[in-house]
């Protein structure tokens, strides 16, 4: 009886200690997650493969486009899960565009139409060069539609911006292109 009365002491002991250092393990993982801010683009992982806003990030190339992305609020919608295909114009395609209009896009007042101009680079998918046909209408995330060509073994689209380079990401494909895509005027 003495036994089984030490027996029953030290299992109590036992779950009352595992119990109290489970509770102090939940409140400091809580204590962690609520102190991270932000979406999936504030994930540090150095190992996987980079998804597209991290992968434009990265590139010389594509330095206004990252910073259109910053001001439209895209970063975080382009940097989840997706798939996306994303046509990203250098930023030699974006010194083509009027400057008082390009920086007139960059303001807080124009916020809708830069987002609505990058979404229009934007198509929910990851399509492959090689899957783009001639004729084939694109339907893109601000809703409208974008017209791929072939000639002389380029994609063109909407006979404006040309294909310079695909590059796979984690949520998708990029596109590099020549131009700046803009959406039909309604």
């Amino acid at each position: 009886m003495k036994a089984l009365s030490i027996i029953l002491c030290s299992a109590w002991l036992l779950f009352s200690t595992a119990c109290s250092s489970s509770e102090t393990d939940t409140s400091s993982a809580s204590t962690e997650s609520t102190t991270a801010t932000g979406g999936q683009e504030n994930v540090k992982d150095d190992d996987s493969q980079q998804d597209v806003v991290k992968v434009a990030v990265g590139s010389k190339d594509h330095t206004t486009l990252v910073a259109a992305l910053k001001q439209a609020d895209l970063v975080t919608s382009l940097s989840n899960a997706g798939p996306f295909t994303v046509f990203a114009p250098t930023n030699a395609a974006f010194d083509k565009l009027d400057k008082a209009t390009l920086n007139a896009l960059m303001t807080d007042e124009k916020k809708a139409d830069l987002q609505n101009i990058l979404q229009y680079h934007v198509t929910v998918s990851a399509l492959k060069a090689d899957f783009l046909q001639d004729g084939q209408l694109l339907g893109m995330v601000n809703g409208d539609n974008v017209i791929v060509s072939l000639k002389n073994g380029k994609i063109i689209l909407n006979n404006s911006a040309t294909i310079v380079a695909s590059i796979p990401a984690s949520n998708g494909m990029i596109h590099v292109i020549d131009g700046v895509l803009l959406p039909p005027s309604k």
